[in-house]
């Protein structure tokens, strides 16, 4: 059984400046690639990785000229960073070793991030490893791949430069990757076999926008694969694109059908102004015991305003979404618009009062309601 959940996700908050400009990072970002690390080094059962050192200052490493005299070609792909901190150095470090994958997932890298953010909501479960979890939560945070660490750094006092060393062990990432692939997969497949009628409702959409943010990240993911040298099997050109999925959500939303309910209008103005908002976001415009119906209440009162020659009218306007399938769930509730016009006439001050909550259902109601249904990307088990 799967339930809607809205997802708001500012990607501003997840991703850093660029390296070279990046700004030093908190003590919770610092264990969090700690922890990322641990995670990966167990993720390699335990085996032998590359050397981790503080690389606080002495002889120049042999990295430093190139990396692949410490960390071979054959087993690692490894890059080097330089900044004027150890931040720095190790944020161009794990760019540059992104850029060794081309343009393709540097460009696609950030759709990550909506995966990742299910993935710390618990929405996907990708793998009953916590650890597995936290490194890729980590990656996005990061702006770099998963299974990327930053395995040296090292100060020049001299010349007060500091360098970092990014990796990523071919072996290692072949199989998490992979792995990831396939258990992603597996979730798309479950998430698109639904019966008709949950197809067709926000609940679809819903899957299948979730659906095409799992099928971005594994485009990326099979990329890196390419790269790496090993696929295990995978094959980039059958797998389906986000995009597909996200043509399939559009049509559900063609299709279904959105009620207005309105008390205390005035010649259907009110309903109409809601009907316009229904189209224009893509629905159709649906009878009142259609199964999601927006529910709305306009009133208008006198306002005596003492030592005023104008007749005054106060109007409030209450509308919600609900959902009336096994009840009456409220989905989408928007703050009440309320406020006063007057005039000459107590008629005309209600013609303005009518004026105006019209132009308010346009401007402030539509807008939010579409901010909405763009978000219903999660889905969640029960």
């Amino acid at each position: 059984m799967f339930k809607i959940i809205v997802l708001l996700i500012t990607i501003s908050a997840l991703f850093s400046a660029c390296a070279g400009s990046a700004p030093a990072r908190s003590d919770s970002a610092r264990d969090a690639e700690e922890g990322a690390r641990a995670a990966l080094a167990a993720m390699d059962g335990g085996g032998t990785t590359a050397p981790m050192t503080a690389g606080q200052g002495g002889p120049r490493p042999a990295w430093v000229d190139n990396p692949e005299m410490v960390y071979s070609r054959a087993r690692y792909i490894s890059v080097v960073g330089h900044g004027s901190d150890r931040n720095q150095a190790e944020r161009d470090a794990l760019a540059r070793l992104t850029g060794v994958f081309g343009q393709a997932v540097q460009a696609e890298l950030r759709t990550v991030v909506s995966y990742s953010e299910a993935i710390r909501g618990g929405v996907i479960q990708v793998s009953e490893d916590t650890q597995v979890r936290n490194a890729i939560i980590t990656s996005a945070q990061m702006d770099s791949l998963v299974g990327a660490e930053i395995a040296d750094n090292w100060h020049d006092a001299g010349n007060n430069i500091f360098f970092a060393v990014a990796i990523m062990e071919r072996e290692r990432t072949s199989s998490l990757y992979a792995d990831l692939i396939r258990s992603n997969e597996r979730i798309i497949r479950d998430l698109v076999n639904m019966t008709p009628q949950t197809r067709n409702s926000l609940d679809g959409v819903a899957r299948y926008r979730l659906a095409a943010t799992i099928a971005d990240a594994n485009r990326v993911y099979a990329n890196v694969l390419t790269v790496v040298g090993d696929t295990r099997g995978i094959n980039p050109a059958e797998m389906t694109r986000g995009d597909d999925f996200r043509i399939a959500a559009a049509e559900i939303v063609n299709t279904i059908p959105i009620g207005v309910v309105v008390s205390g209008d005035r010649g259907n103005r009110i309903h109409n102004a809601f009907a316009a908002v229904v189209t224009r976001s893509g629905f159709r415009s649906g009878a009142a015991d259609s199964r999601y119906v927006i529910r709305v209440s306009y009133s208008l009162s006198p306002v005596e305003l003492p030592g005023q020659p104008n007749q005054f009218v106060r109007y409030e306007l209450i509308a919600g979404l609900f959902d009336t399938a096994g009840g009456s769930a409220n989905i989408f509730a928007h703050p009440a618009m309320v406020g006063r016009e007057g005039h000459l006439t107590m008629s005309e001050a209600e013609e303005r009062a009518s004026r105006a909550v019209e132009r308010r259902i346009a401007s402030e109601f539509e807008p939010a309601l579409r901010s909405y249904f763009d978000n219903l990307i999660v889905v969640q088990r029960n």
